[in-house]
């Protein structure tokens, strides 16, 4: 197991996988996992924009893009 990092660090064409949601509210937490962002989810980021916001990031078959602000609750570990 990698050490835990939060997802808004991950650079780009860097492979994870999530472990768990930390904070933002239920709001958020019901949000990333109506997306697909649970336990155990691989997780690809894409890319940043141009001026570091949003992410976009390959989970399964879908791309999605996300705030830093809301990537900073996801946490994950580097695939080893």
């Amino acid at each position: 197991m990698g050490k835990p990092l939060r997802l808004n660090t991950i650079v780009p064409g860097e492979k994870v996988r999530v472990i768990e949601i930390r904070g933002g509210g239920q709001h958020l937490r019901r949000r990333l996992i109506e997306m697909g962002v649970v336990r155990g989810a691989p997780v690809k980021v894409q890319r940043v924009a141009p001026l570091g916001d949003p992410m976009e990031i390959r989970l399964s078959s879908s791309s999605l893009s996300l705030r830093m602000a809301e990537a900073h609750h996801v946490i994950v570990e580097r695939d080893v």
